[in-house]
């Protein structure tokens, strides 16, 4: 690489809660640059979560995305014409980015209505240690574990 790598630009935490980590997640749910739209979506499931389980929504998006967080994954490496999955660490950005892409991923894969109704139900599914985005981090490990055989070749 000859140039410098790329600066991030900080996020501004947003209008409701002054998290940063609320804007990722509102950038991972926004398309076509509706931001506005992408913050309606969230406020309107975490009001959801909040009416459903009657504890604060806020809390219960941080619980889940706390448990969708994966600690490890497989990487690629080709050794000697073969390609092994190798056990690796997640570095903690990526670990926050990872989990917030599949809990939107899969609250859009869900069947309902609107966006906001299925973002609340992935939310309170994966608090629970349940849901697509739950199983993805439990198959993403399982992965890993199936793999540990290959943890001395290091990515």
């Amino acid at each position: 690489m000859r140039k410098q790598a790329a600066k991030k630009l900080p996020l501004a935490p947003d209008p409701r809660f002054q998290d940063k980590l609320v804007t990722r997640f509102v950038n991972n749910i926004m398309e076509q640059g509706k931001k506005s739209i992408a913050y309606k979506i969230f406020y309107d499931a975490v009001d959801r979560v909040s009416a459903q389980t009657n504890e604060n929504g806020y809390e219960i998006w941080k619980k889940a995305l706390s448990n969708v967080t994966p600690a490890v994954e497989v990487r690629s490496r080709r050794i000697g014409g073969a390609t092994f999955q190798i056990p690796a660490e997640v570095r903690a950005d990526r670990k926050v980015s990872l989990s917030i892409k599949w809990l939107v991923r899969y609250a859009g894969e869900r069947n309902g209505k609107s966006m906001a109704e299925k973002l609340a139900n992935e939310i309170i599914a994966a608090s629970k240690g349940e849901g697509a985005a739950f199983k993805k981090k439990e198959d993403t490990h399982r992965m890993a574990e199936a793999n540990k055989a290959f943890s001395h070749f290091k990515v």
